[in-house]
């Protein structure tokens, strides 16, 4: 199982605003941990069968070629004759760095006859390769840091470390073909007399040149990706669906929100681009750097099965009638009482309600229609003895996984949200969700979105939804109207077949954001196997936190702070 979301913390791409005559320089930070499990993503779809892939709509991006990527894998096998500097010289035409020193992921290291690879798809494994004159002698998985040797290998496959690798021919006849359109162009902006668009383009354009000539790669190389790919002007980029394998099946879950932002992702890319293009800061091949247009992506996928408890009216329209109804749940669980109640002391009533939940040990959902409004009702429920967090698209996707975790774990009692709360949300031990400004008609509050907020409290047997309004708006009557029709059916099964209903029972999984820890996994805590463990997790954490704060993320470096200062504590009193 591999994960592909979008890799950048932070992102602030390249566009020009000719009204104030700004230009904004592409800024961006990537996180290296979804960078490894994107690479590892594709690693396994060009190696495996046996996948499953959770992807964002980041997998219809632009990505680099899979025959380029996978044709430019290195091979290694032991007892085979393979000097090693060649070794090294393809590692450098695969984008890895040469570092003796630092040893981190994407890099590699030479001593002697032993050569040190770090790959590009692991976390906390290397490679050691032995030489005996040109020959490869043995290859080893190590611990990066200790070097403590794991098991040995008889071949090793290296992938590129950047999905944005050409082969050299590739790379020599891209060049050749951006220096005929960047003279057409150079051309046309004479012509009109636009000579500092032409400055600008000539200088910009000629630099990522010489960088390809001399690195293989420049900064921004997507936008000169129909060239490295051999495509033509206005065909689709290369995305991650061309690396799946033609009898794939694509699952597109809560598809009535997945399907309308798959069409809205290519509009708003296009205007960028086309005012970068237009006033001379790249040439018009950037514009096929983008996402798949909707028809584009209708092309391409392969079998689809769409899953939403509120299908829209497209999904309805592909199905020609043929829709799977799934009410019936195998717990005899019903869809939760929904219950009105007036705004006025709606803050109040909520939090009497919340320490009713929070004495049985059951968690609640609180939706908002702000972020600002989220912050200060945690702040507000948290002054008055509940333990509460809040969750909303400012918190980083990582961070989202661990809230959810602590939340289902007991750490907090209450989680309050606004859109985050809607659709994929699977917690067994919530048992009530309450809406606030519930008649504040909207795309927050329509029929589709009170249904899905709803149904975040179908998994457990007291499940309650408390709707705060003061009058019925023609969506919160439809969603009333659905929930009741639902629970009549899912009423009249359980009573047909003697079903008792009973909460459903889901084990918390470890994280991918604690996918790495050597912990043992215990109900009452986490205790880690050996001390050496312990300090290896700490000094880690150490690197999180510094780098926390040189990013001014002063709140994420205090829990890591926290964490070191717990397992230190952990450490001295291990015998």
């Amino acid at each position: 199982v591999a994960y592909f979301v979008s890799y950048y913390d932070y992102y602030q791409p390249e566009a020009y605003i000719p009204r104030t005559d700004t230009f904004i320089e592409k800024d961006a930070s990537i996180n290296e941990h979804i960078d490894r499990m994107r690479h590892e993503a594709t690693r396994f779809l060009l190696e495996r069968e046996d996948v499953i892939i959770v992807a964002s709509v980041s997998c219809i991006y632009g990505l680099g070629d899979v025959e380029a990527y996978s044709k430019m894998k290195l091979q290694l096998e032991v007892d085979t004759e393979v000097p090693i500097e060649d070794v090294a010289k393809n590692l450098v035409n695969l984008q890895y760095k040469r570092n003796d020193i630092a040893f981190t992921r994407g890099t590699f290291r030479r001593k002697g006859d032993i050569l040190d690879i770090f790959p590009s798809h692991f976390d906390d494994r290397a490679w050691r390769l032995s030489f005996f004159g040109d020959e490869l002698e043995s290859i080893y998985e190590i611990d990066p840091l200790t070097g403590e040797r794991f098991s040995e290998l008889d071949r090793i496959v290296i992938y590129p470390n950047s999905h944005y690798v050409a082969p050299k021919p590739s790379l020599q006849q891209a060049i050749k073909k951006i220096k005929i359109d960047l003279n057409n162009r150079l051309e046309e902006f004479d012509k009109l007399g636009k000579l500092l668009e032409a400055a600008r383009l000539k200088q910009r354009t000629t630099f990522d040149l010489e960088m390809m000539v001399s690195t293989g790669m420049c900064a921004g190389i997507e936008n000169y990706s129909r060239y490295l790919t051999g495509r033509n002007p206005g065909d689709p980029p290369p995305t991650l669906l061309e690396y799946l394998p033609e009898n794939a099946l694509m699952v597109v879950d809560e598809s009535h929100v997945a399907v309308p932002q798959l069409g809205a992702m290519y509009k708003g890319d296009a205007s960028r681009k086309q005012n970068l293009s237009e006033y001379g800061f790249r040439l018009p091949a950037c514009k096929d750097n983008r996402p798949l247009k909707f028809e584009e992506w209708e092309n391409i996928r392969p079998q689809t099965l769409f899953v939403s408890a509120t299908p829209a009216n497209w999904e309805l329209e592909q199905t020609q009638g043929e829709v799977v109804e799934q009410i019936i749940r195998p717990t005899g669980l019903i869809d939760p009482i929904c219950e009105i109640r007036s705004t006025e002391n709606q803050i109040d009533d909520i939090i009497h309600e919340a320490k009713i939940r929070a004495s049985k040990d059951q968690r609640v959902l609180i939706t908002t229609l702000t972020k600002k409004m989220s912050e200060a009702l945690t702040e507000y429920l948290t002054e008055s003895g509940l333990k509460t967090r809040y969750l909303h698209s400012d918190v980083e996707t990582l961070e989202r996984i661990k809230i959810i975790q602590d939340f289902r774990q007991g750490v907090f009692d209450v989680l309050v949200g606004i859109n985050l709360l809607r659709e994929g949300l699977d917690i067994p031990e919530c048992s009530l969700v309450a809406i606030l400004d519930a008649d504040k008609q909207g795309f927050l509050r329509s029929k589709t979105a009170l249904v899905q907020t709803i149904g975040r409290a179908a998994r457990h047997i007291e499940g309650r939804a408390l709707l705060y309004a003061d009058k019925k708006t023609p969506a919160l009557t439809g969603a009333l109207e659905e929930t009741n029709r639902r629970r009549k059916i899912q009423r009249a099964y359980n009573d047909k077949n003697n079903i008792i209903p009973v909460s459903v029972k889901k084990t918390i999984m470890d994280s991918v954001f604690n996918k790495n820890a050597i912990v043992l996994e215990d109900t009452s805590k986490k205790s880690y196997l050996k001390p050496q463990d312990l300090i290896k997790r700490i000094q880690l954490l150490e690197k999180r936190m510094l780098k926390a704060a040189e990013n001014l993320e002063f709140e994420s470096a205090s829990h890591y702070r926290d964490e070191i200062k717990l397992l230190e504590k952990k450490l001295l009193e291990l015998p």
